[in-house]
């Protein structure tokens, strides 16, 4: 596995992020930074919050692919989607390192939770627009469709601007359409051609290359993100680093090391407060 970096090595990713040399791949952790993320902030969290409201085996009452799949069996998935849309309906502050990431010189912001934080971020970053975000979509309601594009204020684009600075949320999000993939049948549906890169939009697949990635708020403990990051990453080159103050599981280990990517041992807050302090001169230009 790669050493761990030292923490002066802050300045030079704060180069690289207003060069667009790296792209930022914000996991649901994130949310652990806004001072009001009154939304679910883990998988085991939106799980539970799920089957508070619709029984599910007691077993699968933990586990966020099984619960939905089987609300989505024996309810409706419509059930599935108006309950995540409850669930999220509240769009979290976005904290100092969202803003500071949205006004960097990043052109694609990978986003793997729900929540509208970061567009937000990017609608404050960016009031003049110039960016778009394009989300994963289920095939369960848009069979043979890989992915949806949309303008900053949700207006649906025909198809996915190939200039300009793209969000791209790979298992959707709540706004501007609901979309979600959360079922085991979703995953499943996406898992069978990722290998071939077909559900990853072609404007990223094109703008991953020769960049690297930074990895803020994730955890590589299991496999369904395992999965996403080694493909979205695919044929990236570069630095990689990702931020993970806990020790990381043999599997992590394993995936860091088979990646190359750098673990950074610091509290996501404090590396926070750093990058923020290193990216600040560059916004402020």
């Amino acid at each position: 596995m790669p050493a761990d970096i030292d923490p002066t090595d802050i300045d030079q990713i704060a180069r690289h992020l207003n060069a667009g040399a790296i792209i930022p791949y914000l996991g649901p952790g994130l949310l652990a930074l806004c001072a009001d993320a009154a939304v679910p902030a883990t998988p085991v969290a939106l799980a539970e919050l799920l089957t508070a409201r619709i029984s599910v085996p007691h077993k699968i009452r933990k586990r966020l692919t099984q619960a939905a799949q089987f609300i989505e069996n024996f309810k409706h998935r419509k059930s599935v989607v108006n309950l995540l849309n409850e669930a999220f309906a509240a769009t979290p502050s976005p904290s100092p390192l969202h803003l500071a990431l949205a006004a960097s010189g990043a052109g694609l912001w990978v986003d793997t939770w729900y929540d509208d934080t970061f567009a937000a971020a990017l609608a404050q970053a960016r009031p003049r627009g110039g960016w778009a975000q394009v989300q994963g979509l289920s095939q369960a309601e848009h069979f043979g469709t890989w992915f949806g594009a949309y303008g900053p204020h949700g207006e649906p684009l025909p198809d996915v601007p190939a200039a300009g600075a793209l969000l791209y949320k790979p298992i959707g999000g709540h706004a501007p359409a609901a979309n979600y993939l959360v079922s085991d049948s979703d995953y499943v549906e996406v898992l069978t051609e990722i290998d071939i890169q077909t559900p990853i939009p072609p404007a990223v697949q094109a703008w991953r290359g020769g960049r690297g990635f930074l990895f803020l708020g994730c955890r590589f403990d299991d496999q369904l993100t395992r999965s996403f990051a080694r493909q979205i990453m695919k044929r990236s080159s570069g630095a990689h680093w990702a931020v993970l103050p806990d020790a990381p599981t043999r599997m992590e280990a394993r995936f860091l090391e088979e990646q190359g990517i750098a673990r950074i041992a610091m509290p996501l807050p404090a590396f926070a407060d750093a990058l923020v302090a290193a990216l600040r001169p560059a916004l402020a230009a």
